[in-house]
């Protein structure tokens, strides 16, 4: 859980004042490679996925864990797929470049 805290949250700082809590961009927004970004486009998304993993895992409940990732497979996969659709309208063809270089949500394999 503690890993998953400190990823979301090294992601959120990188952004900056680019982070927002709902999905958009900003006039001034300008894409962010560095950090955990570097590897994954997003890597907040991933925190809390293993934060939640291990709450499930704290709590001993595989049932806890298999819910955990069905939820956030659904949700998280609809968040991504309209933010990376903004971000493609926004950025072009710096972000489809970025997307060829980095994997989603696990680095070098998702």
């Amino acid at each position: 859980m503690i890993i998953g805290f400190i990823i979301r949250q090294w992601s959120i700082t990188i952004l900056g004042c680019f982070f927002l809590p709902t999905v958009g961009v900003k006039k001034d927004h300008k894409l962010i490679d560095s950090g955990p970004y570097k590897l994954i486009r997003h890597p907040s998304y991933t925190g809390s996925c293993i934060f939640l993993i291990g709450l499930g895992l704290t709590l001993q409940s595989w049932g806890t864990v298999i819910i955990a990732i069905i939820i956030i497979s659904i949700a998280y996969g609809y968040r991504i797929h309209i933010e990376e659709n903004i971000l493609i309208s926004k950025f072009g063809d710096e972000y489809i470049k970025y997307m060829k270089r980095t994997k989603k949500i696990i680095p070098y394999i998702l």
